[in-house]
């Protein structure tokens, strides 16, 4: 599929919109099964939690069609700014105002998106690159969701349970949203070459498990640790596979690299303010 940068923005940004409806949502029905339940029997029996699953599914087909269209190191940061969307909804449900110091704090997310993706220009890469360039690149991952999954299981302190394993989550939609790349331009070879390939299976198996690890993450602990974790991880794990793996790139000098070094900084620390501003109401 020829690549439209404009389109991508496009898409990404109505993707961010429905993961927002979903995640509000989705948030309140998995905070209200008690631990040591049956977490996925509870979930689907709410039709609340069935709401979120159909704005996910919408919001994943939206992602789709971006990776399409543009690169994962151009798609991925956009769906950051869910939480910009997620805000207003939340607050409205809520019956609560948004102060202006969060309305600024969304401002400055925007913000760094935008100097982000203008000056860093991203490129598109390799999407259909074969295992053997994964190879390296995912076992680090996979060991680091392996290992936050473990410290969080071994836990005491729900705060630190909820947040490793919404990062654990929110890295494998990483990896899935990297993956997703590949299997959209076998798509267009046919289902055969589709069905055959490493790529799908690999990413219904993040996919599943990422769902689990984020659901557990919003029935163990406070929203407020588990969700920066998510909106966090999963961009950062897409991009460094996106940079490593799929040999994309920042079409930008050695300045730009360092402004798009603070835009990220920036990023980072306005989602941890808007995921726990969102998580609070």
């Amino acid at each position: 599929m020829s690549h439209h940068p404009l389109g991508a923005v496009v898409c990404a940004l109505v993707a961010a919109a429905l993961f927002a409806v979903a995640a509000v949502a989705q948030q309140r029905a998995a905070a209200a099964v008690p631990e040591g339940s049956g977490l996925i029997r509870a979930l689907m029996r709410n039709p609340r939690w069935w709401a979120a699953i159909v704005g996910d599914v919408g919001g994943y087909a939206m992602q789709v069609v971006a990776l399409a269209l543009g690169s994962v190191l151009l798609v991925q940061p956009l769906l950051v700014s869910m939480l910009v969307f997620a805000l207003p909804l939340s607050a409205r449900l809520n019956g609560r105002r948004i102060t202006g110091r969060t309305w600024a704090t969304a401002l400055a997310l925007t913000a760094a998106l935008a100097v982000f993706l203008l000056v860093g220009d991203p490129t598109e890469g390799n999407s259909t690159a074969p295992l053997r360039d994964w190879s390296v690149t995912l076992i680090v991952v996979l060991c680091a969701i392996g290992g936050a999954v473990a410290i969080g299981t071994g836990s005491s302190d729900p705060g630190r349970r909820a947040m490793l394993f919404g990062a654990a989550g929110g890295a494998l939609f990483g990896v899935a949203a990297a993956l997703t790349t590949g299997v959209t331009d076998l798509a267009d070879q046919g289902l055969g070459p589709m069905l055959s390939s490493w790529q799908l299976w690999a990413l219904v198996a993040a996919g599943a498990a990422g769902i689990y690890l984020q659901q557990r993450a919003y029935q163990v602990g406070p929203l407020a640790a588990s969700l920066p974790a998510v909106t966090i991880a999963e961009p950062m794990v897409a991009a460094l596979i996106g940079a490593t793996v799929l040999d994309e790139r920042l079409r930008t000098n050695t300045f730009g690299l360092v402004v798009v070094a603070v835009s990220v900084v920036v990023m980072c620390a306005t989602t941890i303010r808007l995921s726990r501003v969102q998580a609070e109401v």
